[in-house]
């Protein structure tokens, strides 16, 4: 499978903020988000053909529990499934950061996986014509599918996590909540507020408008602790 990275750093977002992890980044999206901040793994997909036994190596040369499967989208990646199984058999903690576009079931069987971080883009994602040409219209069809969402709310622990750039993204939020219905053992407090950006000053700016929405419609202000830490860089 083609991986652009593999590193060891602090998880920056999410109900496991601060966690140790080793971050395994697949190489390949289907989506084009006009303010993606992995376009090396996106918009220009970049990286080498690793075996799972290769991965399986760097991995442990990190002594580390938690490992994340990311990209681009990790759904896509082939042998993803057989990844994820043989990290388990290695006794990790798995999360999965996906855009959720793709099912985790196949033919009923599901993905190794003790969290899955979803990550449904808005319109706020959404690029210029100019940027990407017929892209658009693909990433616009694509982006929100919440039957997929629902399917991986009940079958895994969850946290939807949603990019914002401005208050006014709040009511496509609260559509695509009402559009996917009550999940058992799914609260609003798994929902994350993140702030768009790629700098402090830009995540700042944006944070105390997050803030309030987060109090008054009981939704989690969600940092991103590696900008904070490492700025936006590779590897981190």
């Amino acid at each position: 499978m083609r991986i652009s990275e593999i590193f060891h750093s602090i998880q920056g977002e999410g109900l496991l903020l601060g966690v140790p992890s080793v971050f395994v980044r697949t190489s390949g999206c289907n989506l084009r988000c006009r303010w993606c901040d992995t376009p090396y793994a996106s918009w220009n997909p970049e990286g080498e053909e690793m075996s799972i036994e290769q991965i399986l190596e760097r991995v442990r040369g990190y002594g580390c529990r938690h490992v994340v499967l990311t990209g681009g989208e990790p759904m896509i990646a082939s042998e993803i499934r057989e990844l994820a199984t043989a990290l388990r058999a290695e006794g990790k903690h798995i999360t999965i950061e996906t855009a959720a576009t793709i099912a985790p079931h196949v033919d009923g069987v599901g993905i190794a996986c003790d969290l899955a971080s979803l990550s449904p883009k808005l319109a706020n994602s959404t690029p210029d014509a100019e940027q990407v040409g017929p892209w658009r219209e693909r990433h616009e069809k694509t982006r929100l599918q919440p039957a997929v969402i629902r399917e991986w709310l009940e079958h895994y622990p969850c946290q939807l996590k949603f990019v914002v750039s401005k208050v006014e993204d709040l009511p496509e939020i609260e559509e695509l909540l009402n559009e996917v219905g009550t999940v058992p053992g799914f609260t609003r407090d798994r929902v994350l507020l993140m702030p768009e950006g790629t700098d402090v000053d830009a995540l700042r700016t944006k944070a105390p408008v997050l803030a309030e929405m987060c109090l008054e419609h009981g939704f989690r202000y969600a940092p991103r602790l590696h900008i904070d830490l490492f700025g936006n860089t590779r590897g981190t």
